[in-house]
């Protein structure tokens, strides 16, 4: 498929670094409007206490705000493992449309299984406002953005460029941090080193922004990198690296990884666009599944 790349449109990008989760959330803003979008939002979650707050939310509302800015989009670059998305929150007080890959509708089925969801729960994506299919274009103010579809560390991964920046969720990590595991219900090596690919064929010059960074090796957090040093210097994908040298690499490694912390709530949460299952009495509650992940 050939992608609508527009390298001469230089999207403005804020980074908001949550330490609890190690993400990444954005304000990129059309460089020619006042207008932008949210990607990758946390909600704050005190796992011990099932205490919610609203500190990272309430700061990528507070810069919208103080900047002036009308918010278009909440983006989830997918149903995220690790951290809670704070998209209704937002929207309740900013405005904008949740969007996601259409392929949500695949982890909603796989979840409501395990977490033994009623019928209640559809599965048909109609939490979100839109669905993503690859190719699929929408506005942010005058700045067209685009979705590629990029399966493999869950079926419903896409990357989101916006002008000459592509905000590439879990697909690929800093080069010295490599890429994200495949080993989660739905996941697949092969098919990630594929929708690596598909990015990496991005210009040169196309600034990558991670949704996560760890500072391997002790180094300061980092979060921007772009096509031309992923392709160079990648640890897991670049240099040429074979697809079947990845898929060996990557299933041994991701042998070895435990469970992410937040894996439980956020899941139940993020395939919900952000919103809190509830009991039968309508209260906010989440579920354990005992060996079920």
């Amino acid at each position: 498929m050939s992608y609508p790349v527009q390298l001469s449109v230089r999207a403005d990008v804020s980074a908001h670094f949550d330490d609890a989760t190690n993400t990444v959330s954005y304000i990129v803003k059309d460089p020619d409007s006042d207008h932008c979008a949210i990607i990758d939002s946390v909600m704050d979650f005190d796992y011990a206490s099932g205490r919610i707050t609203y500190e990272a939310a309430d700061a990528l509302i507070a810069e919208i705000t103080a900047r002036g800015l009308t918010l278009d989009w909440i983006i989830e670059t997918h149903v995220h493992a690790d951290h809670l998305s704070a998209a209704p929150y937002i929207q309740q007080t900013l405005g904008g449309k949740i969007g996601v890959g259409e392929k949500i509708m695949l982890v909603q089925e796989t979840f409501g299984k395990i977490f033994n969801e009623g019928t209640e729960f559809q599965r048909d994506g109609s939490q979100f406002d839109a669905l993503f299919k690859d190719g699929d274009t929408y506005m942010i103010g005058n700045m067209q953005a685009f979705a590629i579809y990029t399966p493999g560390h869950t079926p419903a991964c896409m990357v989101h460029v916006m002008g000459n920046a592509a905000f590439v969720g879990d697909t690929l990590f800093m080069p010295d941090g490599g890429s994200a595991r495949c080993d989660f219900p739905g996941g697949d090596a092969g098919v990630l080193y594929d929708s690596i690919q598909k990015v990496l064929a991005l210009p040169d010059e196309m600034r990558l922004f991670m949704c996560h960074d760890y500072g391997p090796n002790g180094r300061e957090i980092e979060w921007e990198t772009n096509v031309k040093e992923e392709k160079a210097h990648n640890i897991h994908i670049g240099a040429g690296k074979t697809r079947e040298e990845f898929i060996k690499f990557r299933s041994e490694r991701d042998a070895q990884l435990g469970m992410p912390r937040l894996i439980i709530p956020s899941l139940q949460v993020n395939m919900r666009a952000g919103e809190l299952p509830t009991d039968k009495d309508g209260n906010p509650m989440l579920k354990v599944p005992v060996n079920g992940i």
